[in-house]
């Protein structure tokens, strides 16, 4: 078998993509879709009728409803082709207001549900900030999975466990890239910052029998993905889905829940505490900051292509 084909018979592999013929080449389980992926889909013409169709099909609606509806769209499209869940993800602009954030994770479920999709095949994906975090705290509360997103601690990590979100997606590469450019060392392996902390976040959670799934994200290169072989899931980009199954090397098992040790005494968090754990941590604090600027800007050109189609 090759890697990819290995990985999977330890891990839920998910595509990172909004893809279509990417997530059909490679059969994850799951996808994962953001702003930039959508963006950057949408530049394309086999996906061109998906906007055409979405403006087409529902005149009078405003700019946000219409991007609301091409989110459902490429998320319908892309449930046609797995047999999993795909992640849809609330504009990054309300990651400060848990009522607005709480409202759109019904609204986007409401419309999957007019599509005929079951809410058991949806997740809404949320930046993990505390405002964030309270926000999934009653959608989960209400049977409305979430996926929390932007991820760089393990104090955000905790908070989403407690506040029973079904999966959390901490952001390998954007780790590695902060203390890359911080220390200027090139990180491989078992060395990585990025790997450390997915590591550290997996055994807290099965130690303290949290069932809040772990999701690898935002890979730069493959040593990251099979360091973590026997995490719960990983959500990989095409390019390295592709590297994957272009090797037949071994891919051992790195994470076992069976035998995961905490990487520390329990700890529970309330705002003040969660607040200054995620400042005093200047590479999560950052990188955070930086991935809300960087998903509003993309949803920001999104808005703009859709409104000049109305």
């Amino acid at each position: 078998m090759n890697q990819l084909e290995q990985l999977k018979q330890l891990t839920t592999v998910v595509a990172d993509t909004g893809d279509f013929q990417s997530i059909k080449a490679y059969a994850p389980r799951d996808a994962t879709t953001n702003p930039s992926l959508i963006f950057k889909a949408v530049q394309k013409a086999e996906y061109k009728p998906l906007l055409e169709r979405a403006v087409r099909d529902f005149p009078g609606h405003s700019t946000e409803q219409l991007i609301d509806r091409v989110l459902i769209a490429f998320g319908v499209e892309i449930l046609k082709l797995i047999p999993g869940r795909v992640s849809t993800e609330v504009d990054a602009g309300l990651s400060f207001d848990t009522a607005a954030t709480v409202a759109k994770g019904r609204e986007l479920t409401a419309l999957y549900a007019q599509a005929g999709i079951e809410r058991e095949r949806v997740l809404i994906k949320i930046a993990a900030t505390w405002e964030g975090i309270r926000a999934a705290e009653i959608l989960e509360r209400e049977g409305i999975r979430c996926n929390m997103t932007l991820l760089f601690s393990l104090s955000q990590a905790i908070a989403c466990a407690e506040a029973g979100a079904q999966l959390i997606s901490p952001f390998v590469g954007r780790i590695y890239d902060w203390y890359k450019k911080s220390t200027g060392i090139e990180y491989a392996g078992a060395d990585d910052p990025g790997v450390q902390s997915v590591k550290r976040i997996f055994n807290y959670y099965r130690a303290y029998g949290y069932r809040t799934e772990v999701m690898g994200a935002s890979f730069r290169n493959t040593s990251q993905i099979l360091e973590l072989a026997g995490c719960d899931l990983l959500t990989i980009s095409p390019d390295l889905l592709q590297a994957l199954a272009d090797s037949d090397a071994p891919v051992p098992r790195k994470l076992d829940a069976a035998n995961a040790s905490a990487p520390g005494e329990k700890v529970s968090l309330d705002e003040k505490t969660f607040r200054f754990m995620l400042n005093d941590d200047a590479m999560a604090s950052e990188k955070l900051g930086e991935g809300i600027r960087a998903f509003c800007a993309d949803s920001g050109k999104l808005r703009q292509i859709v409104a000049a189609m109305r």
